[in-house]
């Protein structure tokens, strides 16, 4: 079962940089769903929830049962203006365990995505990624003849977790920007 969740999107350009989620605002364009291992047979849980104290959560359980092992949740990246920026950061808390940060250049629900890792801590931390350091995957191989991740092509985002990580999991979102260097 797929769940749908209303997302906040706002687009503020300060010092190089375009707040793409803030989950404390009141503005609204996109929504995001749960896409875990049930796909393909597996029984790992995942949720996203908004938290009053303005931040979001993506927790669950991922299991190794029925050929399974991974939770994500992802949204479309709508209206927004996203030519040459050089990278993506997050602010993030969590657990210990490495996430994945992934892209998508289309609107599909399945195929190449780009991905890139953070390992997160107790401590909230910014994670900053080039786009030229994501790599396209797609169900855990890599793919080298695909064309480099710009931020002008970037449809979807989301975040997963895999990697035989079993066990409960928890990463609290602070916010999302791109940004631009600084030349």
């Amino acid at each position: 079962m797929i769940k749908l969740f209303s997302f906040f999107l706002i687009a503020i350009f300060m010092n190089n940089e375009i707040e793409i989620f803030n989950f404390d605002s009141d503005i609204t364009t996109g929504n995001w769903r749960i896409i875990n291992d049930v796909v393909m047979g597996g029984i790992s849980k995942s949720s996203f929830t908004f938290k009053e104290d303005g931040t979001a959560v993506f927790e669950g359980k991922l299991s190794p049962d029925n050929n399974g092992g991974f939770a994500s949740v992802r949204t479309e990246l709508e209206n927004l203006s996203l030519d040459e920026f050089d990278g993506v950061i997050i602010r993030a808390k969590g657990d210990g365990n490495i996430y994945n940060i992934r892209f998508r250049t289309n609107l599909d629900y399945d195929g190449i995505s780009y991905q890139a890792k953070f390992k997160t801590s107790d401590q909230w931390k910014e994670f900053k990624i080039l786009f030229e350091e994501f790599i396209p995957t797609f169900r855990g191989r890599t793919y080298d003849n695909q064309p480099k991740l710009e931020s002008k092509n970037i449809k979807q985002l989301g975040i997963m977790i895999a990697d035989k990580q079993f066990g409960t999991f928890s990463v609290q979102l602070d916010w999302i920007k791109f940004y631009k260097n600084e030349n």
